[in-house]
């Protein structure tokens, strides 16, 4: 049995690209399950803001490759194949691959800590789908424990490592002293509550958060002295708003051109900066075209993300001579497996 992963990321493809192919984490079981046809064995999806990758174990790498390539094309009714966008990646670098992601070094933000949970939930979705058996689950629960060992063994987790704390970051950029403004956070998930927490430790106290899953924005609300809204309601607080932070994990945009119109009227134009780290993203191109309003993406924070960078190189040196002696010990496994097989 081989090893296989095909995939773009925020290095390979920009965000356009990324929201295309994005999956909607509610299908994700049934998804991952029609990979599941022919060339391919077993399989996991991960899909987040910053990439897409579909992993499998296949009798052959180079016919699994290709039908990944083809149900990738025909999942999201793409037109034209992506080429320069995909990487691929097999055998020991599929695993090292893998390590890496887990562990935060392949993502935008390095060291950051949402990613580990999202690959959780992603194998999760694969195991009740029946679609991971032996070999991804030996090399998933593997890089759950190489993520561990990093983290611990390292200081990569130190300074703003989450999406959100990036994109609060940005805003300190745009505003210098946030502890006046008044903040709304769309979203209670992960990346909602990192970034709603990171707002509170620079000091904001006008914090609200909106969510469709009205208990968790509540919940959320309740840790850090906030205030929580309904999601039916929450462009009726417009008027207040500094920042709008979305982080919704909604398939298509929940702020438009034409929603925000009146709004702006109502806020007497007074400016708005709105920060999208939604993938798909939650807020419409459009709105940037208003008057007064400053509209920032995901792919908007790679700056700051790369001044954070510069302040990890060390410690990313040392998480990559982990990762490379945790890969033997997988390689080690595989061909002790391939023998008694």
């Amino acid at each position: 049995m081989q090893l296989v992963v095909i995939g773009l990321n925020h290095q390979t493809a920009p965000i356009e690209t990324r929201e295309r192919v994005a999956f909607v984490h509610a299908k994700l079981g049934d998804a991952t399950r029609e990979v599941c046809t022919g060339a391919v064995r077993e399989a996991v999806i991960l899909s987040t803001c910053n990439r897409v990758e579909l992993y499998a174990a296949a009798d052959d790498a180079a016919t699994a490759t290709e039908s990944l390539r083809t149900f990738l094309r025909r999942y999201h009714s793409l037109e034209q194949p992506l080429t320069k966008e995909i990487y691929e990646r097999t055998h020991a670098d599929c695993v090292r691959h893998l390590f890496a992601v887990a562990s935060g070094l392949d993502s935008m933000v390095v060291g950051e800590t949402e990613i580990l949970g999202q690959v959780k939930e992603s194998y999760d979705a694969a195991v009740r789908a029946g679609a991971s058996g032996k070999m991804l689950n030996r090399l998933f629960q593997k890089a759950f424990q190489v993520a561990k060992h990093v983290r611990s063994q390292t200081q990569i987790g130190v300074g703003s490592v989450s999406v959100g704390s990036v994109a609060v970051d940005l805003a300190e950029k745009i505003f210098g002293e946030l502890s006046h403004k008044t903040v709304m956070v769309l979203g209670s998930g992960e990346m909602g509550e990192t970034t709603a927490r990171a707002l509170k430790e620079r000091g904001v106290t006008a914090i609200i958060v909106s969510s469709r899953r009205p208990e968790r924005a509540q919940l959320l609300a309740d840790k850090l002295a906030a205030r929580s809204v309904s999601y039916e309601t929450w462009e009726g607080e417009f008027g207040a708003l500094d920042i709008v932070i979305s982080a919704a994990s909604a398939p298509h945009p929940i702020l438009t051109r034409e929603k925000l119109l009146p709004l702006m009227r109502l806020r007497r134009n007074r400016p708005l900066f709105l920060i999208d780290i939604g993938v798909p993203r939650n807020i419409e191109r459009a709105v940037d075209t208003l008057d007064n309003v400053y509209l920032y993406d995901i792919d908007d924070l790679q700056g700051i993300a790369n001044e954070n960078l510069k302040q990890r190189e060390r410690e990313i040196s040392l998480c990559q001579s982990i990762i490379a002696e945790k890969v033997k010990q997988f390689e080690n496994w595989l061909a002790e497996n391939a023998e008694r097989s």
